[in-house]
């Protein structure tokens, strides 16, 4: 089989490697075998594909889900009434 080679990285990436697959019973080795195979297991999507593509590209907590959000958006509306308030006006309105 062909052999991989990555030069240069650095320390910090190689520990996490190395603790992602102590957590995952491999050898470092066994681990980046599994990380290509799952990547290249995906469809690929090019860089700028754009947000019409909804390809699965990753596994994300729901806690870093809700940092990115708050990173985008400064403020939670404050302007808006209350649901019931829209809610029961949308309904007399018919």
């Amino acid at each position: 089989m062909p052999n991989l080679s990555i030069k240069n990285v650095p320390a910090e990436l190689v520990g996490k490697l190395r603790e992602r697959a102590r957590s995952n019973h491999r050898s470092l080795q066994g681990e980046l075998l599994a990380l290509v195979s799952q990547a290249t297991s995906e469809p690929f999507v090019a860089v700028d594909a754009g947000p019409a593509r909804h390809v699965r590209q990753g596994h994300k907590s729901i806690e870093q889900i809700a940092a990115e959000h708050r990173a985008r958006v400064e403020q939670p509306m404050r302007k808006g009434g209350r649901s019931v308030e829209v809610i029961r006006r949308e309904r007399d309105a018919r």
